[in-house]
């Protein structure tokens, strides 16, 4: 059935212009917001317990906002199977690609770190051809190896590497250990699925476990951390902002990187709060 989808509806589909794609949003949020109701139970509490201080009127706005946003990134992630490199790089562009860049003429690697906001699978595609260092995604496997195995055809046809959670110690020792300087791009906004391997900080008015996976990666081999923002400049085309957490992981206090990366995605949500992606489990864990 999977693949029915993805090859018989998927790709005709993606062969289309966004432009022509974008006539389907309509529908597409009606029915993710108004027949299945998409997650609906797990989204208004995400955002009444996010924003506490918000009217009802105020929490439904951002709630419609969420659904309209989630259909636009529904069909973005559609057309990442077919788009072509010169419309990716119109469409999704880094303002400061010298910040990361440095680095690979230093010889260093880098870790990209940022979450589940705006179109984050457009980056995956992108990544590889952004920067000079070899790109790398690092995420969680899906548990429809159909769905994935498709997926990741699109996401590393322009030369990024995906490599999931259970080979990310090995991939990193390759690289660092052979001095071939990547970009490594981690994703760090999901619930962590233990309790007591995650730091434990004030998030979005909540107690919030946050995996610190690339800070571990970060000490173990001084690599350089950069916080990097999705900003939508109008429906489907983005701009990338980044920021310096640290060039020396080894000479910040422990758990910086995590605190400052979940102060910089708190500020990042709250400008914007439709664009993240509420229908995500985030707060599950009892801590």
């Amino acid at each position: 059935m999977t693949f029915f989808f993805i090859f018989f509806i998927c790709y005709p589909l993606a062969a289309l212009p966004l432009c022509v794609l974008y006539l389907l949003l309509p529908i597409i949020y009606l029915f993710v917001n108004h027949i299945v109701r998409y997650r609906r139970n797990v989204i208004k509490r995400n955002l009444k317990l996010s924003f506490p201080k918000l009217s009802s009127k105020e929490l439904k706005r951002i709630q419609n906002r969420y659904y309209w946003h989630l259909s636009q990134i529904a069909i973005e992630m559609v057309k990442m199977l077919l788009i072509p490199r010169f419309a990716l790089r119109y469409r999704y562009h880094c303002v400061d690609t010298e910040l990361v860049n440095k680095f690979y003429r230093e010889g260093k690697s880098v870790i990209l770190i940022s979450s589940h906001y705006n179109n984050w699978e457009w980056m995956i595609v992108a990544l590889n051809e952004m920067f000079l260092h070899h790109g790398i995604g690092i995420g969680k496997a899906n548990s429809n190896k159909v769905f994935e195995k498709w997926v990741n055809l699109a996401r590393t046809r322009n030369g990024t590497e995906v490599v999931f959670a259970d080979t990310a110690r090995q991939t990193f020792e390759y690289y660092e250990k052979n001095n071939i300087p990547a970009a490594y791009m981690m994703l760090s906004d999901q619930s962590p699925s233990n309790k007591n391997k995650c730091y434990i900080t004030k998030f979005l008015n909540q107690t919030t476990g946050f995996i610190y996976g690339a800070e571990y990666f970060a000490r173990k081999y001084d690599i350089p951390v950069i916080y990097y923002e999705v900003i939508k400049e109008r429906i489907g085309k983005y701009r990338i902002e980044m920021q310096v957490l640290t060039e020396h992981p080894n000479n910040e206090k422990p758990y910086f990187i995590t605190q400052r990366y979940s102060e910089l995605l708190e500020q990042t949500i709250k400008r914007e709060p439709a664009f993240w992606i509420w229908s995500h489990r985030r707060w599950k864990l009892e801590l």
